[in-house]
């Protein structure tokens, strides 16, 4: 097919189209917004929540989310909900369910997107029975196309291969590696329940075909009930900087030092994330929420409600220093109550791409859950 293409020319693109960007005009604005989904019972679906967002080789944009059959809850049937969109968000295709999990108690979890660059495969991975309500043991598992996002694959159970451990991927995007070490590699990271909490990644060197764990980042104490301030890492979003590491931008649940984010980094390809990586970036202020990251020509890129207490005031964030700093000005995208967000950019060669990135959240005037909303934002005040 015409959209797989050699591994070697990907990487000459990427190469080419992650020149930095020019620092000093980034000015992000608003540029276009849609709305995707709206809860509220219409239908077989009650609630749209945890939405997902990625570019395929191609340059059609996908968005997921869970469609929540009965309630608001996490627990519940649910389907996995698709948008397709060939004009770089300004159109989107019907809603079509790609998973239907029935009408298990305790049904399925969104979820990591990665799209492998050599094959032009989007995988979607996802878990089962999470949060073991009327259900056990979890699983985790995986779909994934192979004609840019028009047709999926039947679910293929993971735990066959890395047990039946609890693990919530994501929610937001897996990476393949560009850079040593592991180059080619893909990485998606989540995770755990009580039955062993903390952050975990699942590694597969053979585009997707298997898969094990890697890294691991415990939660403490580990596999007991948590306490506030407890340290419990939690809902994440990996990304890879220009020297290989791998930066995981992490969910402090129970406000472990402060209320906002943990930040951990691996230097070996996603097997292991060492404590002296660790850092609690004081200047990401979070109400315990996933965020979303992004790395795009030499600059990292940071979105979440920006409140200590409530999820509230959807912001994003910039950085220069691979998110070792941020600049003092910040834009907001939403002041209401506003919840988990995911963004992508589209890895091409074209000027016009490297303009823009584009996010997905959720947006509401109530409540966080009313809606999912889609925004492109011009990195350079539209100019």
């Amino acid at each position: 097919m015409d959209f797989i293409r050699p591994f070697g020319i990907l990487l000459g693109i990427a190469v080419f189209s992650c020149a930095l960007a020019d620092k000093s005009q980034i000015d992000p604005l608003i540029y276009e917004e849609q709305l995707l989904w709206v809860s509220g019972g219409a239908g077989q679906v009650n609630t749209y929540r945890i939405p997902l967002l990625t570019f395929t080789l191609r340059g059609s944009l996908l968005a997921f989310t869970e469609a929540r059959k009965m309630s608001s809850s996490d627990v519940g049937a649910k389907f996995i909900a698709l948008r397709r969109s060939t004009d770089r968000g300004a159109t989107w295709s019907p809603t079509s369910f790609i998973v239907d999990d029935g009408s298990l108690a305790d049904g399925l979890s969104l979820g990591s997107v990665v799209v492998d660059e050599e094959t032009g495969a989007v995988i979607l991975i996802y878990s089962l029975c999470f949060h073991h309500h009327y259900c056990n043991p979890s699983s985790t598992l995986m779909v994934q196309s192979l004609d840019d996002g028009f047709t999926w694959s039947a679910p293929r159970n993971l735990s066959i291969e890395l047990g039946v451990k609890s693990f919530a991927p994501g929610p937001g995007f897996g990476i393949q590696k560009r850079y040593p070490p592991n180059v080619g590699r893909l990485v998606v990271c989540g995770h755990g329940s009580i039955a062993g909490d903390g952050v975990f990644c699942i590694l597969s060197d053979d585009h997707g075909k298997s898969w094990r764990y890697g890294a691991a980042l415990k939660s403490i104490p580990y596999n007991q009930p948590k306490q506030e301030l407890d340290f419990n890492p939690d809902e994440c979003q990996p990304v890879e900087l220009e020297d290989g590491s791998i930066v995981i931008n992490v969910r402090n649940q129970n406000n472990y030092h402060c209320h906002c984010r943990i930040i951990v980094r691996s230097l070996d390809g996603g097997e292991s994330l060492p404590v002296e990586e660790l850092v609690f970036d004081k200047t990401l202020i979070d109400p315990a929420v996933a965020a979303g990251a992004l790395q795009k020509q030499g600059v990292m890129y940071f979105t979440n409600p920006s409140n200590s207490q409530h999820r509230v005031n959807l912001t994003l964030r910039w950085s220069f220093t691979d998110g070792k700093s941020w600049e003092k000005e910040a834009v907001q995208i939403w002041a209401g109550p506003s919840g988990y967000s995911t963004m992508t950019s589209f890895k091409g060669d074209s000027p016009e791409d490297n303009k823009y990135i584009y996010v997905i959240y959720e947006k509401g005037h109530k409540d966080y859950c009313e809606t999912i909303y889609f925004a492109k934002i011009h990195l350079y005040g539209g100019k």
